[in-house]
C-alpha cells in the first residue's frame, strides 16, 4: 500500500500533503495540518480523505516528516 491509505496511520495535526478533487487531473500536492479525518473505513484505495486547518479536503498522498 501506498502512504495515506491507512486511516491508521493518520492522526489530528498531523502535516500531510493532499490532492484536492480539483486537483486530481494534474497531481498537484497541497500541504497542511490534518484538522479532521473524513474517511470512516479503516482503508481507502486513492487515500484517507481529510480535511485541512486551511478548510481544503483532499487524500492524503504523502506524509510531511
Amino acid at each position: 500500500m501506498m502512504a495515506g491509505q491507512k486511516r491508521a496511520e493518520i492522526s489530528y495535526g498531523m502535516d500531510v500533503g493532499i490532492v484536492l478533487k480539483a486537483d486530481q487531473p494534474t497531481g498537484y500536492i497541497t500541504y497542511g495540518k490534518v484538522q479532521k479525518i473524513l474517511t470512516n473505513s479503516p482503508t481507502h484505495p486513492h487515500g484517507i480523505k481529510v480535511r485541512l486547518s486551511s478548510g481544503e479536503v483532499g487524500r492524503v498522498k504523502e506524509f510531511v516528516r
